[in-house]
């Protein structure tokens, strides 16, 4: 079995095989060839300026896929000259962990230092991650770890208190194309594409540089009649799947854009997230359960049809299922998003919930408690209570409240919508409760 902890050495300046994977011969050979992340590696960069000083500390790569983790812990070891270790969490275990740290510890003696690279460290339960801590803080080891996921959930915060994070971006269209060019130059010739196909087979990459290159590859190894126009492009090589893990940062990234679109009143961008998790997978359940938290937190009596209809729509697809049901989640998407907004019965829930906590056990006033007994009729209870439908205006302006407890306002209708009206009807209501106690 092969030397998991076996050093490149050097990393960086191996040339591959020619009959390597395209990716793998147009990998960077120094820094400066990095492309998309000139914010770390670049010279003000934080990788640009540990280079610059002829040291490392341990780091943590958070960004996508095919961004270029893995190459930039290959080029920062031979940067700095430090012994190149690579290990993979999805493959490794303790036995692993301690045989690198032995190694690491040995070649310490001799005056080599190691950079440990740690693929997918989130990878690693939190036991393993303690594990590094050690060798990181006696210097044994400079940690370079690379996730995908975000380091605040997944890493232990003793391993982040000792690393710094440091995120990589999703290569944007001119990274994408630069990488093209690349291949077009080492390969010799121009891809068989239009220039349309060439622009959607950037945007097909979605930011994943390793995935754009494997597909050059895969037209350059075909001989075909004419370039590709974007129609073709799509028959002739498959798209790439979106990321999306349904328990994962991806998924309350695209739930809090959706539910901020419809708060933000922006139904063009609610129904793009709505689209994004559908077609990912989302279970559409999930997102009824989303839209209907929108329509009581942030629309309320602006709209009350706004819960009518997601009610409404979550009837629609278990009537119809999927693909028709979700026709009537856009629509309940759509509907929120171009309410009126109020949160006035959200903040008069948490401030009436605070209240009922803070006060206790006070009893109502005696005239509206229930008097089913006749005792209790002789102590008082219901004495007095006014029957709101026996007035003219069929309201009383009787008090509701604790005899010890003052008057409260959790409720504050807006300007907007339905809550319009209800303002205006509650002012009414208080005036003649000014006007019966003489206010």
């Amino acid at each position: 079995m092969a030397d998991l902890f076996a050093p490149f050495d050097p990393p960086a300046v191996t040339a591959p095989p020619e009959n390597a994977p395209l990716a793998d011969r147009l990998r960077p050979r120094d820094l400066s060839e990095v492309v998309g992340q000139d914010h770390i590696t670049g010279p003000d960069g934080a990788i640009g300026r540990m280079v610059a000083a002829g040291r490392l500390s341990s780091m943590i790569l958070w960004g996508p896929p095919g961004t270029g983790k893995t190459t930039i812990a290959r080029l920062l070891a031979d940067a700095v000259d430090l012994r190149f270790v690579a290990i993979s969490a999805v493959f490794s275990g303790v036995a692993d962990l301690k045989k690198a740290f032995a190694e690491a510890r040995e070649h310490a003696r001799i005056g080599k230092r190691t950079l440990l690279f740690v693929d997918e460290i989130h990878r690693f339960n939190r036991a393993q991650q303690d594990g590094f801590l050690p060798y990181v803080e006696d210097g044994t080891v400079t940690l370079v770890g690379a996730t995908t996921e975000n380091p605040s959930f997944e890493l232990n915060a003793a391993v982040l208190s000792r690393a710094q994070v440091l995120i990589l971006h999703r290569l944007d269209a001119a990274a994408l194309t630069l990488l093209l060019d690349r291949a077009e130059k080492a390969e010799g010739r121009p891809l068989p594409l239009t220039p349309a196909a060439r622009d959607a087979m950037v945007a097909q990459a979605d930011g994943d540089g390793r995935f754009l290159l494997n597909q050059a590859e895969t037209l350059f190894s075909v001989d075909l009649p004419e370039p590709l126009d974007p129609a073709g492009l799509s028959a002739f090589l498959q798209r790439r799947v979106a990321v999306y893990d349904k328990d994962r940062e991806g998924h309350y990234n695209l739930i809090s854009a959706l539910h901020k679109s419809i708060r933000g009143s922006d139904p063009q961008a609610a129904l793009y997230y709505l689209a994004r998790m559908l077609t990912a997978g989302e279970e559409p359940l999930f997102l009824l359960r989303r839209l209907t938290r929108a329509a009581v937190e942030d629309i309320g009596l602006a709209d009350p049809q706004a819960l009518v209809q997601c009610i409404a729509a979550k009837d629609t697809y278990d009537f119809l299922g999927s693909p028709e049901g979700e026709l009537a989640i856009a629509q309940a998407c759509l509907y929120l998003a171009t309410a009126p907004k109020s949160n006035a019965t959200y903040k008069a829930q948490k401030a009436a919930w605070r209240s009922a906590k803070e006060t206790g056990s006070l009893m109502p006033p005696d005239n509206i408690l229930n008097a089913p007994t006749k005792l209790m009729k002789e102590i008082g209870y219901g004495k007095g209570y006014a029957y709101d439908h026996d007035t003219e205006e069929g309201f009383s302006g009787a008090n509701y409240w604790p005899a010890d407890m003052t008057p409260q306002t959790f409720y504050e209708p807006t300007g907007r919508g339905m809550e319009k009206r209800i303002g205006e009807r509650m002012a009414w209501w208080q005036e003649m409760r000014d006007a019966q106690n003489g206010s």
